[in-house]
């Protein structure tokens, strides 16, 4: 984990693979918990410090996440992201495939409890949600593609589903159809970069947060 932005309000750290975003029943340390650690320290301070999680990406996955120092800034940052004023760009390297240089797909995604999955569904159904994204293929390698991907929307698993579905599954993401898995059980999907209004001083942030240093995204 690498902090990449703090001010009074919130903090932008840089999650590595495998890192959790919140706890959860492994029990294994997550962001939250580190970073709270981290303004004790740096801070002296006594007692419980508040840290609000804005969003979430999943364990295997790498990059950016906002956590709110007050409630407030919290209540704030929820209602931008609510509203889709946080542009998020993600970078994904995904198994090779003929695709369109660009596109943006639509699709209805609905989330299967039980297996922790999303599936995509040919129409809109109960429980199901409107998905969309949109994609540049940036580079060709041997055997994978590397995507832009920026989202419109912000679905459980809907990066990973919807390219899933047009045969181009990320780079070791077994649970939706990658050949293999990564030695260190990651997929190859980093959240490279956010872009919001900051909801206290009202001035445009763009963060940006390096690749992890692994030997496919040092090739990029």
């Amino acid at each position: 984990m690498k902090i990449v932005f703090e001010d009074n309000h919130f903090l932008i750290v840089n999650k590595r693979p495998g890192q959790l975003s919140q706890s959860d029943k492994t029990g294994d340390q997550s962001i939250l918990e580190l970073c709270k650690n981290y303004l004790k320290l740096k801070y002296n301070k006594k007692g419980n410090v508040f840290l609000g999680l804005v969003n979430r990406i999943d364990r295997p996955t790498s990059g950016l996440l906002i956590l709110a120092k007050t409630s407030k800034c919290l209540e704030r940052m929820n209602k931008i992201l609510k509203n889709r004023e946080i542009k998020k760009t993600y970078v994904a390297i995904t198994e090779k495939n003929t695709i369109k240089k660009s596109g943006r797909l639509i699709n209805f995604l609905k989330k299967n409890e039980k297996k922790n999955k999303s599936f995509v569904v040919n129409r809109e159904i109960k429980g199901s949600k409107e998905s969309i994204l949109n994609y540049k293929l940036v580079k060709e390698l041997d055997n994978y593609n590397v995507l832009k991907i920026k989202l419109e929307t912000g679905r459980h698993h809907q990066i990973r589903a919807q390219l899933s579905n047009i045969s181009c599954p990320i780079m070791g993401d077994i649970k939706y159809g990658a050949k293999r898995p990564n030695k260190d059980l990651s997929i190859c999907l980093h959240s490279k970069s956010l872009e919001f209004i900051h909801p206290v001083t009202k001035k445009q942030l763009k963060i940006e947060a390096g690749f992890p240093d692994l030997k496919i995204w040092n090739s990029l």
